[in-house]
């Protein structure tokens, strides 16, 4: 029996030298400032590290800031991988997490959170709150080429340690960042896989009114577009459901409710093709014909039947896929809608559809409206990243790959190749949403992809 007991306490002794030897490897590069063990499911090493930035690089005249990193840790001798994450990176701190590409690589994991989100922001970090939060000249710190400063110099530095080959990758937001970390610095990496990721030329491109025209079925789309108009017609009724809503969640608004309502209605669409919904969960409201089994004249009596409305499940279900917190002054995206409104661009709403409905005539410029703070919405939107990127896109041939779902509306302002090239590649998973992977492309796309990959990688 003892021997069992001594070989454990040996194999402990040589995990815990090895945990010593990366951790004092981590904490030697400069720039580091905490390095805490993360408990991880699958047994690979995690880390949560702080690392200091210039709010404006790239040199430090401004001051610094706190960058949050999570790092997976498989060998110094083993690829490495870089998250560009768009957004803050807290689900990282989960002990299940995993990430698509180093999985299939066998790679280590540096998931980056994005400047100005989540614990990485200069404004919170300086004790900044409320109107004086976004009052701050900071805020014109948040770029897309800054962005890509941090990114180049968490590779120069942590390229000390990790001397194989690295690779980008993201998802949404995060797979454009991965593509503009590429443009700023293309020979940071070996090659980027961008899932997800638009290509947007303004702050309402244009292209996804379009989109909705072909989505999906007809079938599909005509459900959809009811439920739009029952919902709007029952504004009345469904108001005050909304508005008891968002008083229990202490929601406020830069408008009144009746715009917000709108808003949701306008919304439904875009968020039930990019989730990939089942068309299902939309409540049917559209008027029907039904053979009565008689016939007529050789062709069978039909009579009208309209679907009665259940206004607790019209709102259950808009609720469901628009949340209102989207547009509320406490959504946590206000550094995205800063950079959408700066440079990278969104999305605008065809109302058409429903004139006469709604409370306004149009919905155009509604992200300064609604969505920016008062104090930030000077801003302005200048297309210089879109021409920049797709400068790049035209002009260069080195290893990248862009991911699509082909039902997703992020995929009307997709990557799309000027020429045909020898090492950038798009794939486009049928039917797919916003949750198109490698993993879960039809066999055929995935082992392409697959055999691409090898080849980066070897």
């Amino acid at each position: 029996m003892k021997k069992p007991v001594l070989f454990l306490a040996l194999l402990f002794v040589a995990l815990s030298a090895v945990a010593d030897a990366l951790d004092d490897a981590l904490r030697a590069l400069p720039g580091v400032i905490r390095v805490e063990t993360l408990e991880s499911a699958d047994g690979v090493a995690k880390r949560l590290m702080m690392f200091e930035q210039p709010i404006s690089p790239p040199d430090s005249c401004e001051g610094m800031f706190e960058q949050r990193l999570v790092i997976r840790h498989r060998g110094f001798d083993r690829p490495t991988v870089i998250v560009t994450e768009g957004y803050n990176n807290e689900y990282a701190l989960h002990p299940r997490y995993t990430e698509e590409l180093s999985e299939l690589l066998e790679a280590n994991v540096i998931m980056t959170e994005h400047r100005f989100n989540g614990a990485s922001s200069p404004v919170t970090q300086q004790g900044l709150t409320g109107n004086a939060a976004y009052e701050s000249e900071l805020w014109r710190y948040l770029t897309v080429k800054n962005s890509a400063y941090d990114y180049h110099h968490i590779r120069t530095v942590f390229g000390k340690l990790y001397k194989g080959k690295w690779f980008s990758t993201g998802i949404s937001k995060g797979g454009q960042t991965a593509l503009f970390y590429r443009t700023f610095f293309p020979d940071d990496v070996v090659a980027n896989v961008s899932y997800v990721a638009p290509l947007n030329k303004a702050l309402e491109d244009g292209r996804h009114e379009v989109f909705f025209d072909t989505v999906g079925t007809p079938e599909a789309r005509e459900k959809i577009r009811y439920f739009q108009l029952t919902v709007l017609t029952h504004k009345a009724e469904l108001l005050p459901k909304l508005e008891e809503y968002v008083t229990s969640k202490g929601y406020t608004f830069r408008v009144p409710l009746e715009e917000v309502f709108d808003l949701m209605v306008l919304e439904y669409p875009f968020a039930f093709w990019q989730w990939g919904d089942d068309l299902a969960t939309v409540p049917e409201t559209r008027t029907r014909l039904v053979p009565k089994g008689k016939k007529h004249r050789g062709k069978p009596d039909v009579e009208m039947i309209v679907p009665e409305v259940d206004a607790d499940e019209l709102f259950r279900s808009l609720l469901e896929k628009c949340e209102p917190n989207y547009f509320a002054r406490q959504t946590p995206y206000v550094p995205f809608n800063v950079q959408a409104m700066r440079e990278i661009g969104y999305y605008g709403y065809d109302v058409e559809h429903f004139k006469g409905l709604l409370s306004r005539p149009t919905y155009e410029g509604y992200m300064r409206r609604v969505m920016i703070p008062e104090e930030l919405s000077y801003l302005e939107f200048k297309g210089d990243l879109y021409e920049q990127c797709c400068t790049f896109l035209r002009e260069q041939d080195i290893p990248a790959m862009f991911i699509y779902g082909e039902w997703d509306p992020w995929s009307a302002t997709r990557v799309v190749l000027p020429s045909p090239k020898k090492n950038m590649h798009v794939f486009i998973q049928p039917e797919g949403s916003h949750r198109s992977r490698i993993n879960n492309m039809p066999d055929e796309m995935r082992e392409e992809i697959l055999s691409i990959l090898n080849d980066w990688v070897k």
